[in-house]
């Protein structure tokens, strides 16, 4: 069974003594269940998983009955150590403080009791986690998969990962695209939207949210001013909203609105975004147009290959704590700027239709970059950088 990275980081970290809860924390179908269930397959610590899909929210006492149980069963079995998996916890009310209660009390009273934490909203995990473990925890952050995955696990060439993008659970539908399309809006982009994005985040205008979520993705790879996307949505709003609603989207790894790379912050906040998806199925699903009609245009390619490499570079950040910009000066661009610590990687996309100019060259002279790449034609092939460890890039 193919095994993603996290399985090595997890299953060492549980190795280890105990000290920090392990939280997994990822967007939604990208496998953490999955990858979880392996790691306690092979693992030697004893273990016991359990969910709470299904617990009335209400019921945060059965956080401490499961952990209870957990105790017994490493006590009763004359155990010197055990691990507790609680799957799906940010579905009760109140979790973090109850996980804070059980956690120190053991920590108190010498119990080697080790836990990981897991759940389908990212945001929903995240949120009590900073609230209510601050010290506590270490983040075992899962992003989107990776050309080189779904290529390793489905089969997946070049072409098809362009289009199809990274979700796992979709993979055998891509032979049928109306079915494929259905189950990225049905089982992925609605409960993202109703279940993660407007339960967690305090949201006044549902609608709007889920219409620049759905209008954003079609534009993605293309600069545009939040005022002309507002002029495109029919529930009225203003630019302030769009802009938080934004950094919504981007905090549940749906959809980013890259800031333009500048010496100084106030140039980067007020600059116009640069929409980017986190997985080209979002893109896909949500544009209107099948497979063959954008593989087919050398423009609409031009623009999936550039959201596919955006999206790496969007993934590869989250895990490594860079930051993702664009570059314009007039008619002079670049696609990407990853800044690592005031050094940065400048990134163009030459793919179909589009050419490079001299936008790499200006942007070198003026900013120094540690490295400066074409991807694509003439430059680095985008299958190998789609397959590339990026933190190398800054080694």
């Amino acid at each position: 069974m193919f095994k993603r990275p996290q399985f090595k980081e997890l299953a060492s970290r549980i190795s280890e003594d105990r000290n920090k809860l392990q939280a997994m924390v990822g967007p939604r179908q990208v496998g953490k269940s999955t990858l979880v269930k392996q790691v306690l397959q092979e693992t030697e610590v004893p273990n016991m998983m359990v969910s709470a899909d299904g617990i009335p929210k209400e019921n945060t006492a059965w956080i401490g009955e499961v952990w209870d149980t957990a105790r017994a069963r490493m006590r009763l079995g004359g155990y010197r150590e055990y691990l507790l998996v609680i799957d799906e916890v940010h579905k009760i009310d109140n979790w973090s403080e109850e996980v804070k209660k059980q956690w120190d009390a053991d920590t108190f009273n010498d119990v080697n009791l080790k836990v990981v934490l897991l759940g389908s909203s990212r945001l929903l995990l995240k949120d009590g986690l900073t609230e209510s473990l601050a010290g506590r925890y270490e983040l075992i952050r899962m992003p989107h998969w990776s050309w080189k995955e779904m290529h390793g696990a489905f089969g997946l060439d070049l072409s098809q990962y362009i289009y199809f993008g990274g979700y796992p659970g979709a993979a055998k539908f891509i032979g049928d695209e109306s079915r494929w399309r259905r189950y990225i809006r049905d089982s992925i982009i609605a409960p993202a939207i109703e279940q993660d994005v407007l339960m967690t985040r305090t949201v006044y205008k549902p609608e709007l949210m889920k219409q620049l979520f759905e209008l954003g993705c079609t534009y993605s790879g293309e600069e545009i001013s939040l005022t002309k996307l507002l002029g495109q949505l029919q529930d009225a709003g203003n630019v302030t909203t769009l802009a938080s609603y934004l950094t919504t989207l981007s905090e549940a790894q749906m959809l980013a609105g890259l800031q333009k790379y500048a010496s100084d912050s106030a140039r980067k906040y007020n600059s116009v975004p640069k929409l980017m998806v986190y997985n080209t199925a979002l893109l896909s699903a949500l544009a209107g147009m099948n497979f063959e009609k954008v593989y087919t245009s050398p423009a609409l390619w031009g623009r999936w290959v550039e959201s596919a490499v955006g999206a790496h570079i969007l993934n590869a950040a989250e895990e490594l704590d860079y930051k993702v910009y664009y570059w314009r000066e007039r008619d002079d661009e670049v696609d990407f700027v990853i800044d690592s610590l005031r050094r940065c990687v400048a990134v163009e996309v030459k793919s179909g239709s589009r050419t490079a100019g001299r936008g790499l060259s200006k942007f070198a002279a003026a900013f120094h970059p540690v490295h400066s790449l074409v991807v694509g034609t003439g430059g680095v092939p985008l299958e190998e950088f789609l397959s590339w460890d990026l933190s190398a890039l800054f080694e």
